[in-house]
């Protein structure tokens, strides 16, 4: 299992940028790729974006693609969520994932909640003026 623990959150004016982190411990060696998910009140959950960690391959929702950008730091076990451009609808929770097992390439897959095996207990994200 790998344990997984966000931070970064907070308040953004609409315009405005927040960094999320997600440190991962436990059996991190095991680890094939991370990815972030966000809830809105009274929403479903949503895939935000997610990378592969060897590679380095990214992948985005249309909705983020051009204002969010995550990477990764091998050394530190931990992957970045870069929010730039806020808007009020990135308001939401947001949770780290880990897939632990071997997933194939695509958008549509790393998207899948499913495809996930561990999850960290999220980090409020609130953009408002």
């Amino acid at each position: 299992q790998v344990q997984l623990v966000e931070s970064g959150g907070g308040l953004a004016q609409p315009g405005g940028s927040l960094r999320l982190s997600c440190a991962a411990s436990g059996r991190t060696f095991s680890t094939y790729g991370m990815g972030w998910f966000r809830q809105a009140p009274g929403k479903e959950r949503e895939f935000v974006a997610a990378i592969k960690w060897s590679g380095g391959n990214t992948y985005y929702a249309d909705s983020v693609k051009g204002r969010f950008t995550i990477s990764r730091d091998n050394a530190k076990n931990t992957v970045y969520l870069q929010m730039n451009s806020l808007k009020s609808d990135d308001t939401a929770v947001y949770f780290c994932a880990a897939v632990t097992r071997a997933v194939p390439a695509g958008v549509w897959h790393f998207a899948r909640e499913s495809s996930y095996d561990d999850w960290g207990q999220g980090t409020q994200v609130t953009v408002s003026s």
